[in-house]
C-alpha cells in the first residue's frame, strides 16, 4: 500500500500501521512512513507519542528527535502529559538525560508515568542519586512501575543486593507478577542462577514468563541439562516456553535437539511463529540440515509469514551455511526492506563461497543505498578481501572503519594480518600488530606465523615468537603449537640444527609435541 492509500484511510488506520511496525520490531519503517506523511503536510497530534516510541527503539537520531520536539511545541501538543512522557522516555533511552529533565521540569502536568519515565531515564544512565531523589519525592504516588524502574536500574548496574533490598521494601499489595518477574530477571541477567533458583521457588504464582526466564537463564550460562530439566517441570507449555527451549538449544549449539523440539512442539498442537522459525533455521545452519531448512521455508511461505529482519536473516544465513547460494540470493533479492543484518549475512555468504568480488560489489551497493555498515559488515567484507587476496581494497575498507566511526576489534585486525601476510607484506603485518590498542590474540599471531612459514621468513617468525613469549595470557598448548610451527619452519628452511634445538628446548619446558608433528624431516 502506497502513501496516498494509507492517508485516504484516515488517522486511525495510520496509527494502527505505525503500532504494527513497532510491535513487529520494525520501528524504522514506522519512522519512514511518518516522514513520508509529514512531507505531504499532514499532521495528527495523536501520532506523536507513537513516533516518539519508535524513535526510542532505534539508535539515537537526535536530529529527528529534536524535530519531533519542535513540532510538538509548534502544534501546541508539548504540554500534553502523554506526549511529554513519551519524549522523556525517548531522551532517557538515548542517554540525553539533561534534555529529558528539561522536558520534565517544563511540563505543566505530570502523572505517575511521567515520574517513572524520568526515574527510569536516570537509572538507565547511571545517575542513581537523581533517580533516588525523585523516587523519595513521590513516595505517596508510587506504583509498581516506580519500584520496578529502580530495581531494573540496579540490575543493570549489577547492584543485585540493592535491587533485592528495594524489593523487600516494596508494599505487599504492589508485589504483583511483574515485580516478582523483574527481581528474578535481575538475578538471571547477572547470571546468578543459584540465587535465581532460590528466589524462583518463593514466587507464589509462577506464570509462563518466569518459567521462561529460568530456562533462558540456565541456557545463558551453558547449563543445557538444567534448562531442559526446568522445561519438563512446567505442567502446561505454551509458545513462549517452547520458543525459549528451541532458541536456547540453538544458541548453545544443540542443533539436533532444537530441531527435535521444533517437531515435538508441532505434534503437541502448537503452531510455530517468527521466533520459532528464526531459531530452528539457525539450528539448521549449524548442522547443515538443508532439507529441514527448505521444509521450514516452505511452511513460512504456506502460512504467509512476513519475512521480518529476523526470519529473512535466518533464511539467508541457513542457505549460505548449507551451501545453497542460489536460494540465499533469491531470499535476499525478494526483500523490500533490508536490514543491516541481512546485508551482513549476504556479504558473508558470498565471502565464504569464494565470491570475493561479488561480496565487495554488494558492500559498495549497500553504501550507495545509505545503509550504514557496522562492525559485522566490515568483518564480512574484510574476510572476503582476505580470502580473495584483495590487498588494496582491504586496506581502503580498513581505513573506512575509522571514517565511519566503527572501532576495529581483534577479529578485524586478524583479517588484515592474514591479508597482509598472504600478500607477502610481513613487515607491515608485524607493524600492524605492534600498533594494536588491544593485545593480539593467538589467532592473530598464528596467522602471521603461518605467513612466515609460507614465505620462509625465519627472522620475522623469531620476532613474532618474542611477542608471544611476552604475553602472560597465552596457554602452554598455544605456546607449544607456535613453537612447533617455528621448528617446522626452520626445518623447511633446512636449518636443521636450529629446528632440533627448539625441539630440545620444548622438552626441557615440559611441552609435549602435538600429535601429527615430527622432528624428522625427509628430503
Amino acid at each position: 500500500m502506497n502513501l496516498e492509500e494509507h492517508l485516504s484511510l484516515g488517522e486511525f488506520h495510520v496509527s494502527n500501521v505505525i503500532k504494527n511496525h513497532i510491535s513487529r520490531g520494525s520501528p524504522k519503517q514506522a519512522l519512514v512512513l511518518y516522514q513520508g506523511i509529514r512531507s505531504k503536510g499532514v499532521y495528527f497530534p495523536g501520532w506523536v507519542p507513537l513516533i516518539l516510541k519508535a524513535c526510542a527503539c532505534v539508535v539515537p537520531r537526535l536530529v529527528l528527535g529534536k524535530l519531533l520536539h519542535s513540532e510538538s511545541i509548534k502544534f501546541g501538543v508539548c504540554s500534553d502529559v502523554i506526549v511529554g512522557t513519551s519524549m522523556i522516555n525517548m531522551y532517557g533511552k538515548w542517554g540525553c538525560v539533561f534534555s529529558a529533565r528539561k522536558v520534565f521540569d517544563e511540563m505543566p502536568e505530570r502523572n505517575v508515568a511521567t515520574w517513572n519515565a524520568m526515574i527510569g531515564g536516570y537509572m538507565s544512565n547511571g545517575d542513581e542519586v537523581s533517580a533516588s531523589g525523585l523516587f523519595e519525592e513521590i513516595s505517596v504516588s508510587r506504583n509498581t512501575v516506580t519500584w520496578i524502574e529502580m530495581m531494573k536500574g540496579y540490575g543493570k548496574r549489577k547492584e543485585i543486593e540493592k535491587a533485592r533490598e528495594l524489593f523487600e521494601r516494596m508494599p505487599i499489595e504492589m508485589k504483583n507478577a511483574k515485580a516478582w518477574s523483574m527481581m528474578l530477571g535481575v538475578y538471571v541477567s547477572n547470571r546468578v542462577m543459584e540465587d535465581a533458583r532460590m528466589f524462583f521457588e518463593d514466587i507464589p504464582e509462577k506464570n509462563s514468563f518466569v518459567w521462561s526466564l529460568m530456562i533462558s537463564g540456565y541456557f545463558r550460562i551453558g547449563d543445557v541439562c538444567e534448562a531442559t530439566a526446568v522445561f519438563y517441570r512446567v505442567l502446561s507449555h505454551d509458545m513462549v516456553i517452547w520458543n525459549t527451549l528451541i532458541t536456547g538449544y540453538a544458541q548453545n549449539g544443540y542443533s539436533d535437539d532444537a530441531i527435535d523440539a521444533y517437531y515435538k512442539m508441532q505434534r503437541e498442537g502448537y503452531e510455530p511463529d517468527e521466533v520459532t522459525f528464526s531459531s530452528v533455521l539457525s539450528a539448521c545452519a549449524q548442522s547443515g540440515c538443508l532439507d529441514v531448512g527448505r521444509e521450514v521455508h516452505s511452511l513460512i511461505n504456506y502460512k504467509g509469514i512476513e519475512l521480518n529482519q529476523f526470519v529473512s536473516n535466518a533464511l539467508i544465513d541457513m542457505y549460505a551455511k548449507c551451501g545453497d547460494l542460489e536460494n540465499a540470493t533469491l531470499v535476499f533479492e525478494s526483500l523490500s526492506q533490508r536490514s543491516v543484518a541481512c546485508w551482513n549475512s549476504m556479504i558473508s555468504c558470498l565471502a565464504i563461497h569464494g565470491k570475493g568480488k561479488e561480496a565487495l560489489e554488494m558492500f559498495r551497493t549497500m553504501e550507495r543505498l545509505d545503509t550504514t555498515p557496522d562492525e559485522i559488515t566490515f568483518m564480512a567484507v574484510l574476510t572476503a578481501c582476505a580470502h580473495g587476496g584483495f590487498l588494496i581494497e582491504g586496506l581502503k575498507i580498513f581505513l573506512e572503519m575509522t571514517e565511519k566511526d566503527v572501532k576495529p576489534n581483534v577479529k578485524h585486525f586478524g583479517c588484515m594480518i592474514h591479508l597482509l601476510g598472504r600478500s607477502g607484506k610481513l613487515k607491515e603485518a608485524y607493524g600492524l600488530i605492534r600498533e594494536m590498542l588491544m593485545k593480539p590474540n593467538d589467532t592473530v599471531l598464528g596467522a602471521l606465523l603461518g605467513a612466515c612459514k609460507v614465505h620462509m621468513d625465519t627472522e620475522m617468525a623469531e620476532q613474532v615468537m618474542e611477542v608471544i613469549e611476552s604475553m602472560g595470557t597465552i596457554t602452554n598448548e598455544e605456546r607449544e603449537n607456535h613453537l612447533v610451527s617455528i621448528s617446522n619452519l626452520y626445518a623447511h628452511a633446512k636449518r636443521w640444527e636450529t629446528s632440533e634445538m627448539m625441539r630440545v628446548e620444548m622438552e626441557k619446558r615440559g611441552l609435549e609435541k602435538s600429535p601429527g608433528f615430527s622432528s624428522l624431516v625427509f628430503t
